[in-house]
């Protein structure tokens, strides 16, 4: 006999809910597995009887009961979805709260709990900038805010390795012609810069690494992109 993937997933699960009802008739408290399987299998065989989908749901919630599983079950098994086939055709039956009496909360067998939220970092650096495009532009909270859009008019010397000061996934948007401050805090991690602009592309705390970017930066027209000597006049040109 040759059975659709549909038919055994029946079987199977026919023969889990006959095992859970062996289980239970011999008062053994049922675990998560066995719970859904017995909850699925009522749906089904109420679908076969001829019951409508809001019958053959509230069969499946009536079938067990908080004593009848083992703690925590019922805080699991908080919702059961099944397609049986109804005389209507295949119908997804969401069975919510099956067993009912959950009290466990967040002490629950798999229950999330938050940690203590991190305090929020202040900026380490402040830079004004100015926006001299002719459209707005906006900055994500983790790009290398050195690399940002060339029309941003800041110093990328003091900027360079740093993001924004800025909520994970937000971002500063600057509008044409408009100056702001912004707080920068340093990139964390590994500290590599991949992408972006392509002014780094590796460690950025690797030896000459800054200084290849800002040359990169000028070579492109970066506005504030000032090379090492632009940063330090003073020191005297070879030669000299």
């Amino acid at each position: 006999m040759r059975l659709t993937p549909t038919e055994r997933d029946r079987l199977l699960l026919f023969g889990a809910a006959e095992l859970a009802r062996a289980r239970r008739a011999r008062g053994l408290k049922l675990n998560v597995p066995e719970a859904t399987a017995l909850i699925a299998d009522t749906v089904c065989e109420a679908a076969r009887d001829g019951a409508r989908l809001a019958e053959a749901i509230e069969r499946a919630r009536s079938v067990l009961g908080p004593d009848d599983v083992l703690p925590g079950v019922a805080d699991v098994v908080t919702e059961v979805h099944v397609e049986a086939v109804f005389d209507d055709g295949s119908r997804l039956a969401v069975v919510a709260d099956p067993v009912g009496g959950g009290s466990l909360g967040p002490d629950a067998p798999g229950a999330l709990r938050p940690a203590p939220p991190d305090p929020e970092p202040g900026p380490a650096l402040t830079l004004t900038v100015r926006n001299t495009a002719t459209v707005p532009v906006s900055v994500t909270s983790h790009f290398h805010f050195f690399e940002a859009n060339p029309r941003l008019d800041f110093d990328r010397g003091a900027a360079y390795g740093m993001r924004l000061c800025v909520p994970a996934g937000s971002s500063v948007r600057f509008a044409p012609g408009d100056t702001a401050e912004v707080g920068l805090l340093p990139i964390g991690g590994d500290r590599i810069a991949i992408g972006f602009a392509g002014l780094v592309d590796g460690p950025l705390d690797a030896p000459g690494a800054r200084d290849e970017a800002l040359r990169r930066a000028a070579a492109c027209g970066y506005l504030g992109a000032r090379t090492p000597y632009e940063h330090h006049p003073e020191t005297p040109e070879e030669g000299e």
